[in-house]
C-alpha cells in the first residue's frame, strides 16, 4: 500500500471519529443545559441552517435562541444518537443517523414525553474542526405527553 493511500484512509478514518465525536458532543450538551455563544461556536456555522419540530432557523444566533426557548418546555432531557452513516466529500460532509430523546416537562416531573427520529447533518471543515452548517430531525413517533409550544413559535411568518 502506498503511503499517500494510507494518508487518505487515515484522514477518513480521523474525520469520521471527530464528526461522530462532534454529534455526540452536541447531543450531550443538550442535557447539560449550558447555551451561550461558546457552546453555539462549538459545534456550528456562523450560517447554520436548522430543521426542528418547533420551527426552523437561520444563524448561528437566532438557533442560540431557539434551543434556549425550546430547552425552557423542559425541566430534564436525555438525547442518544446512532447508527451515523457518514459520507465525506473534502471538507464537506453529510450525515444520517436517528435520535431518540426523552423529556421532563417543565414543572411536571411525572410528565415525559418521548421521541424517535430521523437526523441528517451537514457539515464543513473549519479551522477550527468540524461545525454543523445545516440539520434537521425528522419526528417518526413520540409517545406520552407533548410539550405546549406556543403558536408563534411554528406559525408561518405573514406574507
Amino acid at each position: 500500500m502506498e503511503i499517500a493511500q494510507i494518508h487518505r484512509q487515515l484522514q477518513t478514518l480521523t474525520d469520521r471519529a471527530e464528526i461522530a465525536d462532534l454529534l455526540d458532543r452536541y447531543l450531550h450538551s443538550l442535557d447539560e443545559r449550558v447555551f451561550d455563544e461558546a457552546w453555539a461556536r462549538a459545534f456550528h456555522t456562523e450560517d447554520v441552517t436548522a430543521e426542528m419540530p418547533i420551527g426552523t432557523v437561520h444563524g448561528r444566533e437566532a438557533l442560540l435562541a431557539h434551543i434556549r426557548r425550546g430547552m425552557a418546555l423542559f425541566d430534564r432531557t436525555m438525547h442518544m444518537g446512532s447508527g451515523y452513516v457518514i459520507e465525506i466529500d473534502g471538507d464537506r460532509a453529510t450525515v444520517r443517523g436517528t435520535q431518540l430523546s426523552t423529556h421532563v416537562l417543565a414543572g411536571d416531573s411525572e410528565a415525559f414525553f418521548v421521541s424517535g427520529g430521523h437526523t441528517l447533518t451537514e457539515l464543513v471543515r473549519t479551522a477550527d474542526g468540524w461545525r454543523i452548517s445545516a440539520s434537521a430531525l425528522h419526528v417518526a413517533w413520540t409517545r406520552g405527553t407533548p410539550p405546549r409550544v406556543p403558536e408563534e413559535w411554528t406559525a408561518a411568518p405573514a406574507a
